[in-house]
């Protein structure tokens, strides 16, 4: 699609702090080009191109939210109360294409009803620390159920998963049967702290609702992927091992233009150099390996284009390495940013 871009953030991970390289948002032609590395002092960790403006595009950094108006040439800072406050999610309301929604380290949601000029802190959600590690627990993905707008779900890093139905004035935890999950020994896994077990089943990293299957949310969990069918009370292992190889679970998306399609990036675990893009066409029923490409890192996310179906990129986490097709799987062309660079950890096309 003429005049479109892919965008990518990078940012440095607490696993390699010494490691050399640029940080920030960017940007591409999705048609072929050079990389504009676009916002240059400060580390990018999630982006978000507006689904009814692709000219609005919204970077989550280590300082808060920043927004372009004119498709990605330039950002600016958005008015924040506390605009270093990290942001790791973008959602944008499906009912409204004036309000957004922001998640942030520590937990904490912000929204904003002005296309993302200014934003306000919501509530604290009040969710009770499981597993300390050594970072503060991140608000890591927010989707919205496609028939009632105020009831939000989010995945959180180290935290499990949590609901609003309120539109973000009073939360919910979700996590008591994903630490109930975790006394499955398949299940069991801590790596960052040495107290519980539960630590990979709190891990969450991304969660989405299909509108094939509204009450359906699934969240990607370093175990693989499970789904809610009671608003979270409950979880069930959709045993993703049964399709892949790898079941450390790093991204889930809907198509915006399938319902029934559904994204998984899949790799070894959070430093890995395997990993593959797995595609669904039942709603997350049964999977099969998508992309056609090797990478060297653990895929981090998968990029929809919001007005190509056949546009699909991934990102892995080391080398910027970023691989994209545009004829819907059948093709792929390695695009990675120029380096050295540090850590990707979102892509995202428009």
């Amino acid at each position: 699609m003429s005049g479109s871009n892919v965008y990518v953030a990078v940012a440095r991970t607490f696993g390699r702090p010494d490691a050399p390289g640029a940080v920030g948002l960017f940007s591409r032609p999705t048609d072929g080009g050079d990389w504009r590395h676009v916002i240059q002092d400060v580390e990018a960790l999630s982006i978000l191109v507006h689904p009814a403006d692709p000219d609005i595009v919204y970077a989550g950094t280590t300082e808060g939210v920043w927004r372009s108006t004119d498709r990605g040439a330039s950002f600016q800072p958005a008015a924040s109360p506390d605009g270093r406050r990290q942001i790791w999610s973008l959602l944008a309301s499906g009912a409204d294409p004036d309000r957004l929604y922001a998640g942030a380290s520590p937990i904490g949601v912000y929204r904003s009803d002005d296309r993302g000029e200014s934003w306000r802190l919501l509530p604290d959600p009040g969710i009770a620390e499981r597993c300390a590690g050594p970072f503060k627990p991140r608000v890591m993905r927010l989707t919205q159920h496609p028939e009632r707008p105020d009831e939000i779900y989010a995945a959180m890093e180290i935290a499990g998963a949590m609901r609003t139905v309120d539109g973000g004035e009073t939360w919910q935890d979700l996590s008591d049967h994903l630490v109930e999950l975790s006394a499955l020994p398949h299940l069991s896994s801590r790596i960052v702290q040495d107290v519980s077990d539960a630590e990979g089943m709190l891990d969450g990293h991304a969660i989405t609702i299909s509108p094939a299957d509204p009450d359906a949310p699934i969240i990607a969990l370093r175990t693989g992927l499970f789904r809610t069918r009671d608003g979270g009370t409950t979880w069930q292992d959709m045993e993703i091992g049964r399709f892949s190889p790898t079941t450390y679970a790093r991204d889930v998306r809907v198509s915006p233009h399938d319902p029934k399609t559904l994204y998984a990036a899949l790799s070894v675990a959070a430093a890995s150099h395997d990993g593959g893009v797995y595609r669904s066409q039942d709603a997350g029923e049964t999977w099969s390996r998508f992309d056609k490409v090797q990478v060297h890192g653990t895929i981090m996310s998968v990029g929809l284009h919001t007005g190509d179906p056949d546009q699909v990129y991934v990102a892995a986490r080391y080398e910027g390495e970023v691989f994209g097709t545009r004829d819907g799987g059948a093709t792929w062309d390695a695009i990675s940013l120029p380096g050295p660079v540090q850590d990707i950890y979102a892509v995202a096309a428009g």
